[in-house]
């Protein structure tokens, strides 16, 4: 199925295709907790200066630990917490069942991962940081998010004729 016919299938059915989504429809100020926890993110981002293009250029540069370690904690953090989801089926605060759906390997991650390392270690920003950024007062960062947005909006114009 072409990726043009599966968006018009979801949206017939749902507005998106995260697995437990499909029942949720959450508008005005119910979407206030997520704005709340994005800013709360974003301070978190700045005190532990993950924003710092200083700090993502050491990074790559093979100069300092600090965000080996953190991204390696993070990656840590999401492993232990996917397993306990899955070995005490812990529900979302709306009691659905969790759905962790299995991942398939494709090429095409490869060039997309190598797009997204150059382009991070190009701008010293990943989509995360981006907003904290902008919100620390980093305006020419804007550029980068509109680059961002636009290479989203590139990829799903052309995700069909993408390799897999």
């Amino acid at each position: 199925m072409e990726v043009r016919e599966k968006i018009e299938t979801q949206e017939s059915s749902t507005a998106c295709d995260a697995p437990n989504m499909g029942k949720i429809d959450e508008k005005g100020g119910r979407l206030l907790k997520y704005l709340v926890l994005g800013i709360l993110f974003g301070i978190v981002f700045v005190k532990a200066e993950i924003i710092s293009w200083f700090r993502i250029q050491e990074m790559f540069r093979l100069q300092s630990f600090f965000m080996y370690g953190v991204i390696g904690s993070a990656i840590l953090v999401g492993a232990v917490s996917i397993q306990l989801i899955k070995r005490f089926k812990i529900k979302t605060l709306d009691g659905e069942s969790v759905k962790i759906a299995d991942k398939k390997f494709k090429k095409g991650q490869i060039i997309g991962g190598f797009i997204f390392g150059l382009g991070w270690a190009l701008t010293g920003a990943c989509p995360g940081p981006l907003f904290a950024q902008v919100g620390s007062g980093f305006t020419v960062v804007a550029v980068t998010l509109l680059s961002a947005v636009a290479g989203t909006w590139v990829y799903g114009r052309f995700a069909d004729r993408l390799p897999d």
